[in-house]
């Protein structure tokens, strides 16, 4: 009789266990996922931070937010995720990039924007720009993107059907602009023919959880008036982004007042571009006027500081945009002589030191504010403030858990300063992307990295051998 009351309360006890062998309470609600962490960096309106936090999860949503002990007490949770060494953050949001250039991935370095764009890219991608490239260019952006802790992605290219499909088997948020241009691009010849699969392409994925279809006119300088006019008039149409280069140039800005006795900010509002849902990439020379007009319309920038520095376009005021209120994000370009990473934490580094140098104030571009750049800002600029960007009751489950065991962390005064100044991409170690755990301690789980690897070097094959014809 013993031996069997001994076996009922084994199998009772059991029974108040989780599958990770947490004990549940009968009385709580129950949610799929409890995280735990040393502190919760919310990215919330009062950016609380909450030390020995927690975060309840249940299907694709945020459903608590609090001290460890009373998320525990409150939720039976079916996975447990204890990470007392690591800082919970929301994931980072990339808000400029053109994810399938992985593979042009120092292709051509050191040399303006101009000659790179026409004397090596435009080449290069109308020799071997194709469905499959776009496949496998994503894949690999994709993989580096979720080691570095960016779940959502704002992108620029072709064949943005395809990118779509990819990005969602790796689990990545994105939102993503099909490329209106008015030269042949290698999907579509002619940009009447781009705006119409543009228009298939929103109607398809305009429902989606991970995808946010969006229309992307290149530039003023390769993008005829009325191919922005029919993009924003699509846009406006379907209340989805648009995403265009803006002012990146000094000399855009030249050609412009030129040709047009207006700046690229000035010729885009005279031609009604600026209203509805835009989002401006770079926006580095602009005047008072243009920062008024951006203000004005709620329009986002993209705010690139590798890219700036590298192609030496110049620095944008970014200080002055965030004191105007203009919604500013953080985003990483390509990686074909632009840039070279997708690693959005080397940005804010790299953000909040520029200003501080442009500004000669020491005190411009916080650790905080660079923190709210990568993640609610860069969701404000996307007008996708109530879904992603912050750690809040209601929002999508995007999360971050960055490691405090490596040496970078020790001692920890304030997390600002260790997110904006010494965190790597290689202290990511689990991320989140719409409740499901897309990286595990390290580990992509969506992804067949050396299968990527393989493919990489057969596209740099091919890429070599195609520029040699010339």
């Amino acid at each position: 009789m013993q031996r069997f009351f001994n076996f009922f309360l084994i199998v009772c006890a059991m029974s108040l266990m989780t599958a990770d062998g947490a004990p549940t309470n009968s009385t709580a609600e129950s949610v799929d996922w409890l995280i735990t962490g040393r502190y919760v960096v919310t990215m919330d309106r009062t950016h609380r931070v909450i030390p020995d936090g927690a975060i309840a999860l249940r299907g694709n949503q945020i459903v608590g937010v609090g001290p460890h002990g009373e998320l525990a007490a409150h939720f039976n949770a079916k996975h447990v995720l204890n990470k007392p060494d690591a800082i919970l953050t929301p994931g980072l949001i990339d808000t400029h990039t053109h994810a399938p250039m992985s593979l042009f991935r120092g292709i051509a370095d050191d040399m303006r924007l101009e000659d790179w764009l026409h004397n090596f890219i435009f080449p290069a991608e109308s020799r071997n720009v194709t469905a499959e490239f776009v496949r496998w260019g994503t894949r690999l952006a994709c993989l580096e993107m979720l080691q570095s802790g960016i779940t959502t992605y704002t992108d620029m290219y072709y064949f943005e059907e395809e990118e779509a499909e990819t990005a969602k088997a790796a689990g990545m948020r994105g939102v993503l602009g099909q490329s209106v241009i008015g030269l042949p691009a290698p999907d579509y010849k002619t940009w009447n023919e781009a705006i119409e699969g543009t228009e298939a392409f929103i109607k398809r994925y305009e429902h989606d959880e991970l995808i946010t279809p969006a229309i992307a006119p290149h530039a003023i300088y390769t993008t005829p008036d009325e191919a922005l006019v029919a993009a924003h008039k699509l846009a406006v149409k379907y209340n989805v982004p648009l995403l265009i280069h803006l002012a990146e140039t000094e000399r855009e800005r030249d050609d412009a007042i030129r040709t047009r006795n207006s700046s690229p900010t000035q010729v885009l509002d005279k031609l009604g571009i600026l209203h509805g849902r835009v989002l401006a990439a770079h926006a580095i020379w602009e005047s008072d006027e243009d920062l008024a007009l951006l203000k004005s319309h709620g329009t986002g920038v993209a705010h690139c500081p590798s890219s700036n520095t590298k192609l030496a376009s110049g620095v944008a005021r970014v200080s002055q945009m965030l004191k105007l209120g203009i919604p500013v994000g953080l985003g990483t370009d390509g990686f074909a002589g632009s840039n070279d990473t997708a690693d959005l934490l080397a940005e804010m580094n790299l953000a909040a030191k520029l200003q501080k140098v442009f500004t000669r104030d020491p005190t411009a571009l916080s650790a905080e504010q660079v923190m709210d750049m990568a993640t609610a800002g860069g969701a404000r600029a996307l007008g996708l403030e109530k879904e992603i960007g912050s750690l809040e009751v209601g929002k999508r489950a995007d999360i971050l858990a960055i490691s405090l065991k490596r040496a970078n962390a020790h001692p920890l005064y304030n997390v600002y300063s260790f997110l904006a100044y010494a965190v790597k991409a290689g202290d990511v170690e689990d991320v989140f992307i719409n409740g499901r755990q897309v990286v595990a301690d390290r580990k992509v789980l969506t992804l067949n990295a050396p299968e990527i690897y393989k493919k990489a070097e057969e596209y740099r094959q091919q890429i070599v051998n195609s520029l040699a014809k010339q």
